[in-house]
């Protein structure tokens, strides 16, 4: 069977108010969809939660194999049956408008690859999520300077914070919390990098998809993410957080990456 939209979840110890809110968006839709569940979580306690749903694929891995492993099972079907795909966090709540609205946009612009939603926090205020693509310069001084004047001029740039952005606009990065995919640049490109473990890997994916497709941040739609920066808390989520981070860089290049420098410039002067 073949589907308009495949979306794909992927739990570790996830809320049952989370699980349950993203199926009841889900069938909302007035199109085909299959949504699957991809749970790394030590056990498979989810699976009550999930049921034997219409339309809805559980899947226990039986171990924790990361963000993007996880998203590559169910894309790995998406490839070759459905029109679309949705990484989706368990941790937002949106209306299945957003989805139609989103979708026929895409229809109607054959040459976007990929497309993000502007993403609030549960207060309304916005989240920066459409960014430029980072040096180690940033990331490094972003966490670790204990100046927060230096860290928001670094950020107003990085994030984008200095620009009122109400239109749809090219952005090479968006945080992974909602990334709607056409199945058909899976399948050219390829999913989530598997080194990755976890971070770095959304910047990873739309930055390939970027090179060939438009990759485009629309403020029209609106969700709300929770988010919360765990690596800044955590010291285990820390260290996946700097692993990725190198490995990042060492696929993509340090401190001589002219494409990125291209790619943001390009980013700025449609800001201007």
């Amino acid at each position: 069977m073949s589907y308009k939209l495949t979306i794909s979840v992927v739990l570790f110890n996830t809320d049952e108010d989370e699980i349950l809110n993203i199926i009841e968006i889900i069938s909302g839709c007035k199109f085909s969809t299959k949504l699957f569940f991809i749970d790394n979580s030590p056990n498979n306690n989810a699976s009550k939660i999930v049921g034997s749903k219409e339309g809805v694929e559980y899947i226990h891995t039986g171990e924790n194999l990361g963000f993007g492993k996880g998203h590559n099972i169910a894309i790995d079907f998406a490839k070759d049956n459905s029109e679309f795909h949705l990484i989706l966090n368990a941790d937002v709540d949106f209306d299945s408008s957003v989805l139609e609205d989103m979708l026929r946009y895409m229809e109607l612009n054959q040459s976007v690859g990929l497309m993000a939603p502007k993403v609030l926090n549960p207060d309304g205020s916005l989240q920066h999520t459409a960014r430029l693509l980072p040096t180690p310069f940033y990331l490094i001084f972003r966490r670790f300077i204990p100046l927060n004047s230096i860290k928001e001029r670094l950020n107003q740039k990085y994030e984008l914070k200095a620009y009122l952005i109400d239109r749809p606009i090219e952005i090479p990065f968006f945080i992974g919390c909602f990334l709607l995919v056409r199945s058909s640049v899976l399948k050219k490109t390829g999913g989530y990098d598997p080194r990755y473990f976890m971070y770095m890997e959304d910047i990873d994916l739309v930055r390939r998809i970027y090179r060939d497709y438009k990759t485009v941040y629309y403020p029209l739609c609106s969700i709300i993410h929770k988010h919360g920066k765990g690596s800044y808390v955590n010291r285990k989520l820390l260290k996946y957080h700097l692993k990725s981070s190198v490995q990042y860089f060492n696929k993509w290049g340090w401190i001589f990456d002219r494409e990125r420098k291209r790619i943001n410039d390009k980013t700025l002067d449609q800001l201007k």
